[in-house]
């Protein structure tokens, strides 16, 4: 199994679907690519998320027991100024309404404690669902019958391919052995359409290997850069390129 088809098991691995072989083999590929390491965390703490997001409805019975029981304990009168009042008895009444009233916030609560989970699990599943659709997208453009491949030196030692398939009109970046951008600062990559540089996304920047899916289609891109932009991306590069790379055209 070659590397390009490792980077793209992360979800079944995440999701314990793999067969024993791939499995095995998987797992080697982990130790040597924190990409893939860092995808399988974040995957399965989406996972364990879904798990754990199960709303809850509250007995009936709850509100009307707390409501009753309100209605039996005399609300304890001020200590006079500068005393305490360290009875047993005054303290445990008031530590008792202190219970009652916080069961009543909870009772109050249960409803959006539910709409709370209900809101994490959609969160969840449509992180789940993106992942999944970009794994997808990645593995039919690495494994398209017209995948054409261009590598490249980058700076720092570092290596870069570009995979482009013209019949799904799109392209996979894959990088091996970069620095990690300064504090605050992302690798953004961009699509060179004839000299004007259009966004195609953000490399993870804790990452020093990664597979990227270029974000937008290909079009008539002739190849691609890679600038230092600030966290959250620049809608035009503001810093010299660290690679430029020719897109292959056969």
């Amino acid at each position: 199994m070659s590397t390009a088809e490792l980077h793209t098991l992360t979800g079944a691995y995440a999701l314990h679907a793999l067969p024993d072989s791939e499995r095995q083999a998987f797992e080697r590929h982990l130790e040597e690519c924190e990409a893939c390491a860092q995808e399988v965390r974040e995957l399965s703490a989406t996972a364990a998320r879904l798990g754990l997001a199960v709303a809850e409805t509250p007995p009936r019975e709850l509100r009307e027991r707390v409501l009753r029981e309100i209605t039996t304990v005399r609300q304890e009168a001020p200590a006079p100024v500068g005393r305490t009042r360290t009875g047993g008895g005054g303290r445990t009444g008031r530590w008792y309404a202190y219970a009652l009233a916080a069961c009543v916030a909870a009772a109050a609560a249960f409803g959006g404690v539910a709409v709370w989970q209900n809101q994490v699990a959609q969160d969840a599943r449509q992180e789940a669902n993106q992942a999944q659709r970009q794994n997808e997208q990645l593995a039919q453009v690495l494994s398209a019958p017209d995948a054409r491949t261009t590598s490249s030196e980058l700076t720092g030692g570092a290596h870069g391919a570009v995979v482009v398939s013209r019949s799904h009109n799109r392209a996979v970046f894959l990088a091996s052995g970069m620095d990690r951008p300064p504090s605050g600062k992302v690798y953004q990559l961009w699509f060179n359409d004839e000299g004007t540089m259009r966004s195609a996304g953000l490399m993870d920047p804790k990452a020093n290997d990664d597979a990227v899916l270029l974000d937008g289609p290909v079009d008539r891109a002739s190849g691609m850069g890679i600038t230092v932009e600030p966290a959250g991306g620049s809608d035009e590069p503001t810093s010299s390129p660290v690679a430029l790379m020719d897109f292959p055209t056969a």
